[in-house]
């Protein structure tokens, strides 16, 4: 339950401390007080988004700080969940700075507004004029059905395989769009592959054919230089050895004389072998460079295929279209696995869905199972609050096993009507303001247990009724604070009298400001406002005596 609540610079209100019993919490006061300022102040705490027009003193911040009891709430895997520190009595709170900014925090820890808006849906019922309209909302009036069968463990299991169940869904779309696609092109791929196939490619090829087509091309230039190398080593008159053996011959009767001379003597001698064996190289090479035309006509037909498959294939070596070939190989061969990849994956798919149409079943016959209780139900709680004559049904229908959604099969409308006479039809077309505020109590009414909502926030339900009525829409809420915390804004004395705790709100100017204040009512200071409430603010003693046997 809501244990206690503090305001600083929030609206018009400078600072506010309240604290809350833990059954029937009656707010009354002023008009333009600040009685929904609170609200608006406890909205924040439970999530809703803030800007800097809730400053009171643009130069300080806005705090904002409840204090909650939430033992026995079940909520230890919450915490646990989004690694918050579980405290029995829970602090939230949330600070919005001069720029709009803000930030939250659970028990000192800092959260985001996604996180304290799911803790908050656990803390707080808040009923206000919005929710009322909620009631004619599809969404709502399933959620009433599910949270009175008790479907909550069902839903869960059936949302979380209906959400798995689409993703794969999506992913089977897109697997049979890109098998689509590869088969369209699959007779490209083959006939690209089937070409390299055929050509044979080997690593470093085309390198070695350049290079022998290159030595074919220039055989006579190859020749006439190895001829005049020849010439210069060994064949002409002058040549090298023959003169390294003249330089040999006049070294021979003195290079064991000199130590020097002698290792030189040495490197001549191994530097004659050197050329010896260089000239014998030579007439190898001269032998070997002949001209062979059809050599040299197959290297360059074998060459303009390689060069032909590298500009199809935006390539510039042997090497890349060797890579390009194993690449094609990998999509073709992948063509035939997406195609048995997609007959499996439809087959999970099938197994799914079945699955998914079991629960959707399970939660339409869970839904059904409810529906004569809740609508008798709810015709005796609308008899008590003033509405002897109305009629309610739920009309529930189920969609073919095709038509699956995130709820499941069922479609929910809530018909309703006033008067005697007329057939019921769907709320929206039919109920006032005042028809929908008595019909959202009775619905709460009876959620209450199942809901498990500790602290239930009506704001002004009592509009659009008055007399008898109000008495019994306060007895109600009565009987719903025995079992949940309730916290009531209402301008109505039948309800007022009904509080465990009476607030009365009021604003006060100093310093040229109105700000407002909040205290507690008891004894003649609430026989007094209650009084006021029933006839003004100059009460008769008429008043003041309803005002007690109301009280009493």
């Amino acid at each position: 339950m809501l244990h206690r609540l503090s305001i600083r610079n929030y609206a018009i209100i400078d600072k506010l401390d309240i604290e809350f019993c833990e059954r029937m919490n009656i707010i009354t006061g002023e008009t333009g007080a600040g009685k929904s300022i609170l609200v608006g102040a406890l909205s924040l705490i439970l999530g809703e988004r803030a800007d800097t027009k809730v400053l009171y003193t643009a130069e300080e911040k806005c705090i904002l700080e409840a204090d909650f009891d939430i033992t026995g709430y079940s909520l230890n895997t919450f915490f646990t969940q989004h690694e918050l520190d579980f405290e029995p009595h829970t602090i939230i709170r949330r600070e919005i700075n001069q720029s709009g900014k803000s930030r939250a925090f659970i028990n000192d820890t800092p959260v985001t507004l996604n996180v304290l808006k799911e803790l908050g849906e656990k803390l707080v019922n808040l009923h206000n004029q919005h929710e009322t309209l909620e009631l004619t909302k599809a969404g709502f009036q399933l959620n009433v059905i599910d949270t009175l069968a008790k479907n909550s463990a069902l839903l869960n299991q059936y949302s979380s395989l209906f959400q798995i169940y689409k993703k794969e869904q999506r992913r089977f779309v897109e697997l049979v769009e890109q098998n689509n696609t590869a088969s369209t092109e699959l007779d490209y791929l083959n006939f690209q592959l089937n070409e390299l196939n055929e050509a044979k490619l080997e690593t470093h090829e085309q390198q070695d054919l350049e290079t022998e087509q290159n030595m074919l091309t220039n055989v006579e230039e190859i020749t006439r230089a190895v001829q005049m190398a020849q010439q210069i080593l060994s064949n002409a008159e002058l040549n090298i050895l023959d003169q390294m053996n003249e330089v040999q011959n006049q070294l021979k009767s003195v290079k064991n004389l000199n130590k020097d001379i002698f290792i030189l003597s040495e490197r001549i001698r191994s530097a004659q072998e050197e050329f010896k064996d260089i000239s014998n190289e030579f007439d190898s090479v001269q032998e070997n460079t002949t001209p062979d035309p059809e050599r040299l006509e197959e290297i360059t037909a074998r060459l303009s295929l390689i060069y032909r498959l590298q500009k199809k294939h935006n390539v510039s070596t042997a090497e890349e279209l060797l890579k390009t070939q194993t690449e094609l190989e990998v999509k073709v061969n992948s063509v035939n696995i997406s195609s048995n990849q997609i007959a499996e994956f439809k087959h999970a798919l099938e197994k799914q869905f079945k699955e998914l149409v079991a629960l959707a079943e399970q939660l339409h016959t869970s839904r059904e199972k409810v529906l004569r209780e809740f609508q008798n139900n709810i015709v005796v709680l609308l008899t008590k609050v003033g509405m002897p004559n109305a009629a309610f049904r739920v009309d529930i229908r189920k969609n073919d096993t095709q038509h699956l959604i995130q709820s499941g099969l069922s479609e929910i409308k809530f018909l309703f009507s006033a008067n005697k006479g007329f057939a019921p039809l769907e709320i929206k077309e039919v109920a006032s303001g005042g028809e929908l505020s008595r019909l959202i109590l009775c619905v709460k009414s009876l959620l209450a247990d199942s809901a498990a909502l500790p602290t239930m926030l009506f704001d002004e339900i009592d509009a659009g009724i008055s007399g008898e009525v109000a008495y019994k829409v306060g007895e109600i809420m009565k009987k719903l604070s025995r079992n949940h915390q309730i916290i009531a804004i209402t301008h109505l004395p039948q309800i007022a009298r009904t509080a465990d705790l009476h607030l009365f709100i009021y604003k006060e100017a100093t310093s040229g400001k109105t700000l407002t204040r909040i205290k507690e009512l008891k004894g003649e200071d609430r026989i007094l406002e209650i009084a006021k409430m029933l006839s003004g603010e100059k009460p008769t003693d008429a008043a003041m005596a309803n005002a007690r046997e109301l009280v009493a």
